[in-house]
């Protein structure tokens, strides 16, 4: 029998859509499923500002399979929550409709400090105690958040991700010299303010696929292997020559790496320019990085019970 409230997380992001079944206890959960799937739901909405219907049809379908596999798990308490892509679309009422018949609960659309405050909450539960900078480069937004002992002291959320800025400024495969400098300038110039205000970093937590991806190729894992990554402590330089590897490849080398997801690939050459433009700015204490698997969709499962 599960021991404490049995949760049903998902997090609706730009690119995927994830499901966290989860027995929550005071101060502690045991998981009991992870899924994830790419859905690209926040296909063209950069330039449209909205839903396209083929991108919210796959969408509602997944939703559909989470919403079985929650009721066939037990689950007491669900949580559907979107963000970057949901926050820019006009027609996102058709999400919140889709979600309320297939779940029975509201669409919860995230703002930029509340996506912060559940990534930081997710990804410092378990990484141990003291002040971090939490890294979420997502599809539609990237997120930087402060603080310490679970507590959030300073965030911001930006709308650059992964999707976004592939759709925006890397059109060719591979990305183009040019195509690549002027990202890299729009970047630098979007991120010395915020790099800035997060001051000096003792410790950097990198989550999410962006993140764990660049970690996988810097580990050089023959498999996507969530323990391994999971906690793992890897340097600036290394994690930097992974994104620029990954940036200068194109799509079809992307997915025949044994550790990609074939639904990353085309998207994540911009997801590591991010992650390289902000490591080349943050002034981080030690020079490396701590890898976490758990994240916002951790956040959103917390959450639930609090």
């Amino acid at each position: 029998m599960p021991s404490g409230t049995r949760v049903a997380a998902i997090d609706c992001g730009t690119n995927s859509l994830r499901l966290l079944v989860t027995d929550i206890g005071p101060d502690r959960k045991n998981d009991v499923v992870r899924e994830m799937r790419v859905v690209r739901l926040g296909q063209d909405v950069d330039r449209t500002g909205r839903f396209a219907p083929e991108a919210l049809a796959r969408t509602l379908q997944v939703t559909r399979e989470y919403a079985e596999l929650a009721t066939m798990l037990g689950a007491q308490r669900v949580r559907f929550c979107a963000t970057s892509a949901a926050r820019d679309a006009a027609n996102a009422d058709e999400l919140a409709e889709g979600v309320r018949t297939a779940l029975g609960v509201p669409l919860e659309i995230l703002t930029g400090d509340d996506e912060a405050a559940a990534s930081f909450l997710g990804a410092t539960h378990d990484i141990g105690s003291g002040s971090a900078l939490v890294l979420d480069i997502g599809g539609g937004s990237t997120e930087l958040v402060t603080g310490a002992d679970g507590q959030v002291g300073w965030s911001t959320s930006l709308d650059i991700g992964s999707v976004r800025l592939t759709e925006r400024f890397l059109p060719s495969d591979p990305p183009s010299v040019p195509e690549v400098a002027e990202c890299e300038a729009f970047l630098d110039a979007l991120l010395a303010e915020p790099v800035a205000q997060a001051g000096r970093v003792e410790r950097l937590i990198g989550v999410a696929g962006t993140v764990t991806t660049v970690a996988a190729h810097a580990l050089a894992l023959p498999s996507y292997d969530s323990d391994a990554i999971h906690g793992a402590t890897l340097t600036v330089d290394d994690l930097r020559s992974a994104c620029h590897d990954l940036l200068s490849r194109t799509v079809a080398d992307r997915r025949a790496l044994p550790f990609m997801h074939p639904g990353r690939a085309d998207v994540i050459g911009a997801g590591a320019l991010i992650l390289d433009r902000v490591l080349d700015k943050v002034d981080l204490q030690d020079q490396t990085v701590v890898v976490s698997e758990h994240d916002i969709l951790d956040g959103i499962a917390w959450g639930a019970v609090a």
